[in-house]
């Protein structure tokens, strides 16, 4: 008998002993947005412009996380879908997001109708829904399904894994036990998608707040953009949602 208890404890000891958990590191996450959806069918002024554009766009982000800080900033176009420069409220080159989860905050600098600005504000408040049944393997994370609304009404669909112990995701969204590493916002018809994650060599020093641009605060300048966009229908509102997240 006590030598089947040394056994049993030495292979909990063992199996608890190879589950890591992470708190620095860099994850690059595939954006993917299908652009005539999110334009609509607002007539000829959104019809003349699909054709302008490719129908999808993937652009790539890097999250760059330690000491329960972080920066998400754009990485990469994939240039087959690259979107004709100056479509749409702001350019993903120029858009840095600051966030610091110990303190709820974020500073976020963003090129917005035709300004490059300094937004700063508390990190969103969503109250997700936990289903720890329905599980998605991502980036090599076993992660569980969580479901949290924005914007009072827009839906948004997570997964996340507790093996990376920060409580973020990509841009403003965060708020679960652990990272996001999935997303998907039907209405605004983009997913987020983790497709790898570096722990070696990661340079943490960049993970500092953006100090250049019009200092405002996040709810000022979202009055600003919904008024400029009154009159763009549903592709307004979009653009909208997209500056705010």
């Amino acid at each position: 008998m006590k030598k089947i208890l040394i056994i049993l404890f030495t292979g909990f000891w063992l199996t608890t002993d190879a589950q890591q958990f992470i708190n620095s590191g860099s994850i690059e996450f595939e954006v993917r947005t299908n652009n005539h959806r999110a334009m609509g069918d607002d007539g000829i002024w959104t019809e003349m412009f699909k054709d302008k554009i490719p129908q999808f766009s993937t652009t790539y982000y890097k999250y760059t996380f330690n000491d329960n800080k972080s920066v998400y900033k754009f990485d990469r176009f994939d240039e087959k879908t690259r979107l004709p420069r100056g479509f749409g409220m702001s350019n993903p080159e120029d858009d840095v997001w600051y966030n610091d989860y110990t303190t709820g905050q974020f500073i976020n600098h963003r090129f917005i109708l035709g300004d490059n600005y300094l937004l700063t504000g508390a990190l969103m408040n969503i109250e997700w829904k936990l289903t720890p049944n329905e599980t998605r393997e991502i980036a090599g994370f076993n992660c569980r399904k969580a479901t949290g609304i924005i914007f009072d009404s827009v839906y948004v669909f997570a997964f996340y894994t507790d093996e990376i112990t920060i409580s973020g995701g990509p841009m403003g969204i965060s708020g679960l036990p652990g990272m996001i590493l999935g997303i998907t916002i039907p209405r605004m018809f983009t997913s987020y998608i983790a497709t790898r994650l570096q722990v070696a060599g990661v340079d943490v020093r960049q993970i500092t707040p953006p100090a250049k641009g019009k200092k405002k605060e996040m709810d000022a300048i979202r009055k600003d953009v919904e008024r400029a966009t009154k009159d763009w229908g549903k592709f307004g509102q979009q653009a909208l949602w997209s500056m705010a997240l």
